[in-house]
């Protein structure tokens, strides 16, 4: 199998960090790409026609995209660990999209400013997109933080991951702010060998 990933991109980290949970890192060759929405750059577009990161290429002449989608197929592939069935399945596919939601915006605002002119950026727009975060960050905080104690399952790897492209890009929002319990429980998720090796760079 090939997985196309970029170190910076926080859905491929998850596809990563469950890799090498679930002891399938050495299963999957890691091909480097990168774009944007504006250039496309070295991004799969054979794979993903809607020219995103992570694709999985599984070597049949089948691709998978969407990180959910990937992570679906490589858990089931190792045996169905990180999503438990249901009634439990439930809350873990709501707390992986809650952290790609955090990651969407916040990755939107990363667009904002790095590829719309200046004179033409939108200020409201962006803090719109923070608003979303925040509530999300409050939600976990609040709602979230026995689950995220529990058994590792593949909601609190994306939540990771979605904190850590928090401080990745958006340090300066100081999302801990407020959430004494969820920061406390970042700071000991990001111990896992799994994170470290996986910390974005570039």
């Amino acid at each position: 199998m090939r997985l196309y990933h970029s170190p910076t991109t926080p859905y491929g980290r998850k596809v990563m960090v469950l890799l090498l949970e679930t002891g399938q890192a050495g299963d999957v060759e890691v091909v480097l790409s990168g774009g944007t929405p504006l250039d496309p750059g070295s991004q799969p577009l054979d794979k993903n026609p809607l020219g995103k990161i992570p694709a999985l290429d599984l070597g049949d002449g089948t691709a998978l995209y969407d990180s959910r989608v990937i992570c679906r197929y490589l858990d089931a592939r190792a045996g169905g660990a990180l999503y438990p069935p249901a009634p439990d399945l439930w809350r873990t596919l709501t707390l992986e999209a809650t952290a790609d939601g955090i990651l969407e915006a916040a990755l939107l605002m990363v667009y904002e400013t790095r590829l719309r002119p200046e004179d033409i950026r939108f200020g409201p727009w962006v803090e719109g997109q923070w608003a979303k975060v925040a509530r999300a960050l409050d939600a976990l905080e609040g709602r979230w933080i026995d689950h995220l104690n529990g058994p590792l399952d593949m909601g609190q790897i994306a939540v990771a991951c979605a904190l850590s492209y928090l401080d990745f890009r958006h340090q300066v929002r100081d999302w801990r702010a407020g959430h004494p319990k969820l920061a406390a429980w970042h700071a000991a998720f990001s111990e896992r060998d799994s994170m470290k090796v996986t910390e974005p760079r570039g």
